[in-house]
């Protein structure tokens, strides 16, 4: 684990004659003799009072070091509030950093800070062991004190309720350190370190440690579904400790009873999580009603990037039917009471319970678990105005690029909670194709196809189109033998659906006529676009949509069957019919565009391939955007004709950089990324002989 080695178990030593207060788990002392607490050597008149030093502290390095470099910036009192959840481990960081540090300081205090009188006897017992006159105000008394002393001093307040209060208990002058523990997240960013959980290694590895056990992946399970959080692992931990259950134990326990699971285990020193947690959400259903209503509607979405401005914006469109008419109201007061969204926001930041908030915020798995299960069978009336109001955010066009913002902001909560047959679920996938991350597209139009087998049957219409969309998606995702295998199953289910000359029918045809080129096959493939044209417009004329669609695959087939000035014709034909059609920047007119400055290419034209490809660019990264695979297919088009048009070195170095990106964007193990990194190879040869 990380950390000082120190010695076994929790004591102290004490040499000489000494005068002792005990304060629960804290000494306070204040000697004419050598002292030891740990490695403490202090001198005469220089109080220490501290908590016992944590026995196991992991994964805090890099917050400790941080901790350090705050507070040693000179300007005067330095004060640094650790600020967080409950259970996240300020008061372990704390209380490591002043034993770490104690010999750096004169002085070292540690105040329980949660209730005014409890602190105002500390100050008291401080003043005495400093030797100062009160005068009624011992605060006031060790403030002075503090202030005229010239060798460094350190006060630790621990679980200071907020800010507000603050003033009148740090002092203000003097050459110390102030470091405070609070759950008030509204603390000025210039004082305030916010305290993460820990790494999911850390975690493992402390759980291990504390069990003994060797059972790596259990530990790592448990780890990461108490979301990482050290009170967490702690009560974890105790609880295998004090019933011999094992960490894969502790897990199950955890899938079939986590409320009461997580009652238990608390350290002597600490209430459960799910009773600090309860105190605040208490306190806010007295003071803050709308910050309760927007806990419990968070707590039944994706715990990250919950987009609450976008959900509770304006007055959002909700069925008239089938929610909770109290809950709708409260909602209702949330989206058009002024400041009512401010006013929820704050109030859950200032006990912690959601992180830093800009236009999203994040609450904690186990807030959300703890909340959820608080509200009984209630939680499903709550669960379905969670999926209605980010299912009422989904917007309509889906396919076109100003809306992927806001798409990529609703993805995690829509796979959360949105009902897989709604027609939201169906254009966020929409979106999940059109915006290039077909990977997540397969998976999601799978999800629907599960849902609507179940629902409608095998062979409802509906399924049916998923899963098209199914292997399109695998396809674009560079698995083209899986997609061909797809298509050829689903094509003759559709023609026997629909009829064979259905325009269904023959979009399935045409599809799996792309998939068996995509699969290596380019002249089958032109020959069943050949065959496809004809039938298209004989059932619905030359320039329905989908024929020109045809006519384009038909096109780029030809082109990879051998005959490069056939296709670079066809699309010359083409491009105007559907231009007018579809409009200069609809993708599939810049899909076409490319493919027109492929064909020239390799039709002998290296230069004006160079040229077309130069100026369609520029548009293709404004419509769908600079990474997305299209764009990055153009890229790579464009070092090809760059490097034969004479300019190897200029070719080498726009794969280069276009590589790392494809990788990221499509994959290592994706087709294009290959093929990208062969073309690259071979222009560093060519840019090496020139």
């Amino acid at each position: 684990m990380e950390g000082p080695e120190r010695p076994p178990g929790d004591g102290f030593l004490l040499d000489g004659d000494l005068s002792v207060r005990a304060s629960g788990s804290a000494i306070a002392f204040g000697a004419a003799r050598t002292v030891n607490l740990h490695t403490r050597q202090s001198t005469a008149g220089a109080p220490v009072r501290l908590d016992l030093r944590p026995v196991h502290v992991a994964g805090r390095e890099p917050l400790l070091g941080e901790l350090r470099d705050r507070l040693a910036k000179p300007r005067g009192v330095s004060t640094v509030a650790l600020t967080g959840l409950g259970g996240v481990g300020k008061t372990t960081v704390a209380l490591e950093y002043a034993h770490r540090h104690v010999d750096d300081y004169e002085v070292v205090w540690f105040f329980h800070a949660e209730h005014a009188t409890t602190l105002l006897s500390q100050f008291h017992e401080l003043a005495q062991l400093l030797g100062v006159a009160e005068d009624g105000d011992p605060v006031a008394a060790v403030h002075g004190a503090l202030g005229r002393r010239t060798e460094p001093w350190l006060l630790v307040f621990d679980n200071l309720p907020g800010h507000a209060a603050a003033g009148t208990w740090l002092p203000a002058k003097g050459t110390g350190h102030v470091l405070v523990t609070t759950q008030d997240g509204h603390w000025p960013a210039t004082q305030a370190i916010e305290v993460p959980t820990i790494g999911v290694d850390a975690a493992a590895g402390f759980l291990m440690d504390r069990t003994g056990s060797a059972d790596e992946s259990s530990a790592r399970a448990v780890a990461t579904a108490l979301g990482l959080l050290p009170l967490a692992l702690s009560q974890a931990a105790a609880f295998c400790e004090t019933t011999g259950r094992t960490l894969d134990e502790y897990q199950a326990l955890l899938a079939s009873d986590r409320a009461e699971l997580l009652k238990r285990g608390a350290p002597v020193s600490h209430a459960p999580l799910t009773a600090t947690w309860s105190l605040a959400i208490g306190e806010l259903e007295a003071n803050s009603p709308g910050s309760v209503t927007l806990l419990r509607i968070a707590a039944y979405l994706a715990p990250e990037e919950i987009p609450f401005r976008l959900l509770f914006g304006g007055y959002p469109v909700l069925p008239d039917s089938g929610l909770d008419p109290d809950i709708l109201k409260q909602v209702r007061d949330l989206c058009t009471q002024s400041f009512a969204l401010d006013d929820a926001v704050s109030g859950l930041r200032r006990h912690s319970l959601i992180g830093p908030p800009s236009k999203t915020f994040g609450v904690h798995r186990l807030v959300q678990a703890v909340t959820c299960d608080g509200l009984g069978r209630a939680g499903q009336l709550w669960r379905d105005m969670a999926a209605a109001l980010v299912e009422a955010a989904v917007p309509y066009e889906t396919k076109m690029r100003s809306s992927w913002d806001v798409c990529r902001l609703l993805l995690p909560h829509i796979q959360t909670v949105a009902d897989p047959l709604g027609d939201p679920m169906w254009r966020m996938s929409d979106f999940l194709g059109a915006s290039g991350d077909y990977a997540t597209a397969r998976v999601q139009w799978q999800v629907i196809v599960e849902a609507s087998t179940k629902h409608s049957g095998p062979e409802h219409p509906r399924t049916l189109e998923a899963l098209s969309n199914v292997a399109f998606a695998t396809v674009h995702a560079g698995d083209a033998l899986s997609a061909r295998d797809q298509f050829a199953t689903l094509a003759p289910i559709v023609e026997r659906v629909w009829g064979a000359e259905s325009l269904n029918a023959l979009a399935a045809k045409s599809n799996l006529a792309n998939a068996i080129g995509q699969a290596g096959e380019p002249v089958a493939a032109r020959d069943m676009c050949k065959e496809l044209v004809s039938v298209y417009e004989a059932v619905a004329g030359a320039t329905y949509p989908y024929a020109l669609t045809v006519r384009a695959d038909l096109a780029h087939w030809t082109g990879q069957a051998g005959n490069a000035p056939a296709a670079r014709e066809m699309y010359v034909k083409l491009l105007p019919i559907r231009t007018e059609i579809l409009g200069d920047e609809h993708p599939s007119i810049l899909s076409d565009r490319a493919g027109l400055a492929y064909w020239t290419g390799r039709a002998g034209d290296a230069e004006t391939a160079r040229d077309m490809l130069t100026e369609l660019l520029p548009i293709q990264a404004e419509v769908l955007g600079a990474e997305h695979p299209f764009t990055l297919n153009t890229l790579s088009t464009l070092a090809e004709w760059l490097g034969k048009s004479g300019d190897a070195a200029a070719a080498r170095d726009l794969l280069m950089w276009l590589l790392p990106i494809r990788e990221r964007v499509s994959g290592p193990d994706h087709p294009k990324s290959a093929r990208d990194e062969r073309r690259l190879a071979y222009w560093t040869k060519k840019a090496k002989r020139s």
